[in-house]
């Protein structure tokens, strides 16, 4: 499928009803790509028996009923999907999605002051900075810098309803790690901006969480009266293989954006693109700066 090489992936079966592929025992963009390349294939056959099928960051599972799928005819089109993956199929048409985020908030800030002693490795300093000193940054000016200046891709949907896992296209030693809290909060605010190891997160509604805070998404992810024109079709706002740039906006500009969502007439911007895990593979920046362009030509 691309120039990584990659063992066939493994397969195990949960009960009669559950099978569990595992690509690989890492994430990263490969072992993702073929992943969804699976799950996408498998919705395609519409295969009588299967119930769901829920890709995962570096990993898949199909759920079926026995009595109208044979397992042994679902395993033989995975395999069959696996091994009829590509380089021509490298390819993925999809969407990139500008999200405004209000960095440094003081709704995160007063959430973390609650949960400093016990739960964070640095009772002393907020997430931000704590995030800023482990990545070897100046400052969280720095952080946010990095945190913005290249997309994510959407590598999963799930945990809550429409929280997305996101993880950011550059090279594996410019990607930004930071530990998740010792303990887990009881509380994190909706739509809050997190991080865990190297992956993001959007915050979907509120609720526990151990993900470092850095800010607040404005505009809902996830909208279960479907009023705004972006869910109409959908009450999750982000599916996987989506794109995501993310826009820093001040106080006031988070307050307007808040109106429009009340008034029904927020709208995200965004665009179709083509993401090409070859091109992503090769020089992420360049492909970035491609659908950046895409965006802003909208």
């Amino acid at each position: 499928m691309t120039s990584v090489s990659m063992a066939p992936a493994r397969l195990t079966w949960g009960g009669d009803e559950f099978l569990f592929a595992e690509i690989d025992e890492a994430m990263g963009l490969a072992a993702n790509f073929r992943a969804m390349t699976i799950a996408r294939g498998l919705a395609q056959r519409e295969l009588r028996g299967v119930i769901d099928i829920c890709p995962a960051n570096a990993s898949l599972l199909v759920r079926f009923d026995p009595d109208e799928l044979d397992a042994a005819v679902l395993e033989n089109t995975v395999r069959e999907i696996e091994e009829g993956a590509t380089d021509a199929a490298d390819e993925l048409q999809t969407r990139i999605i500008e999200v405004p985020v209000w960095y440094d908030d003081p709704f995160t800030a007063e959430t973390a002051a609650r949960f400093r002693e016990g739960y964070h490795q640095d009772p002393s300093s907020g997430d931000l900075d704590y995030a800023a000193r482990v990545n070897g940054l100046t400052d969280r000016a720095e952080f946010i810098r990095r945190h913005h200046s290249q997309p994510w891709l959407v590598s999963m949907v799930g945990f809550v309803a429409g929280l997305p896992f996101l993880y950011q296209l550059v090279d594996r030693d410019q990607q930004l790690e930071v530990p998740k809290y010792l303990s887990p909060r009881t509380d994190t605010p909706r739509l809050t901006l997190g991080h865990g190891g190297c992956f993001g997160a959007i915050y979907s509604v509120r609720g526990a969480g151990g993900y470092q805070m850095f800010g607040v998404v404005a505009p809902p992810i996830y909208q279960p009266e479907q009023t705004l024109p972006d869910f109409v079709d959908s009450s999750v706002l982000f599916r996987a293989g989506d794109i995501v740039r993310f826009r820093p906006v001040d106080e006031a500009e988070y307050h307007r954006i808040q109106d429009e969502v009340d008034t029904g007439t927020y709208r995200y911007r965004q665009a179709p693109v083509t993401f090409s895990l070859g091109a992503s593979l090769a020089d992420p920046l360049a492909a970035n700066r491609t659908m950046i362009e895409v965006l802003d030509g909208m």
